[in-house]
């Protein structure tokens, strides 16, 4: 029997990281959940055990170290079902996952009752050091109320296709360093593609969680200033979206 609708709203556990609770259902995106990851230290609220628990489908957007966390994931259990790109299940599975379901753009699966399809992402599928290869993702949520989280992308046209009735629009609006490199959105290309995206709510994420280890306990802008940025260049190129920069650990809800 699907759970009764209750309150949607979100939790920014940070960078990609999202908790998102719609109709009943717990979907987490892209969890990097460790202290360290590679080269990149994590600042910002310890991980809440809560954020984890009765978790019904784990997103996975594409393969980059910041977004695909294998430790992360089992800590969420071999068992946790995870929705990610085609071609990635079988490194997935390798690794003693067994509730792996592959998706290409534009296709459509059931958590419960509620969609998940899809999208297009405009970003480099590449794992390094040595691959796999696989397209980058993004994702659709729900119907009635839709969600976007895009993963990483830049800019693309056929975004405007995702507009009609689009509620609430997670978008990246940086990365993990001082500079950006190409397949990503900065704060103003960010606000530009609210007016191909047209939501009632834009969240900004991606930002103010990872930075290169060496920094220290210093707080370097590139982690504070790209959503203020964002919402400064959404409010003169898409006023009538609502902006909501919600800190890392903090959570909004998504009720109208």
């Amino acid at each position: 029997m699907a759970p009764s609708l209750t309150a949607s709203q979100l939790t920014y556990i940070g960078h990609s990281t999202v908790l998102i609770e719609i109709d009943g259902y717990r979907l987490l995106t892209d969890p990097v959940l460790r202290g360290r990851v590679a080269h990149l230290r994590r600042s910002g609220p310890a991980i809440d055990p809560g954020w984890l628990d009765r978790l019904d489908v784990v997103l996975i957007s594409h393969l980059h170290l910041d977004h695909f966390d294998l430790p992360s994931l089992r800590r969420l259990g071999l068992g946790t079902r995870l929705l990610v790109p085609h071609g990635a299940g079988l490194l997935l599975r390798r690794h003693g996952f067994t509730a792996v379901e592959e998706l290409r753009p534009d296709e459509t699966t059931l958590i419960g009752t509620l969609p998940v399809t899809a999208t297009h992402a405009l970003h480099s599928g590449f794992r390094p050091p040595l691959g796999p290869t696989v397209a980058a993702l993004g994702f659709l949520i729900g119907e009635q109320r839709r969600i976007y989280f895009p993963g990483d992308t830049d800019l693309y046209p056929a975004m405007a296709d995702l507009s009609p009735g689009l509620d609430t629009a997670l978008l990246p609006v940086w990365g993990w360093g001082r500079s950006l490199g190409p397949g990503h959105l900065n704060p103003e290309r960010a606000a530009e593609a609210l007016q191909l995206l047209k939501p009632r709510l834009a969240v900004p994420i991606h930002w103010g969680t990872l930075h290169p280890v060496g920094l220290g306990y210093r707080r370097p802008r590139f982690l504070h200033d790209p959503p203020h940025l964002f919402a400064r260049h959404a409010a003169l190129l898409a006023p009538e979206v609502r902006i909501a920069i919600v800190q890392p650990g903090s959570q909004l809800s998504l009720a109208h």
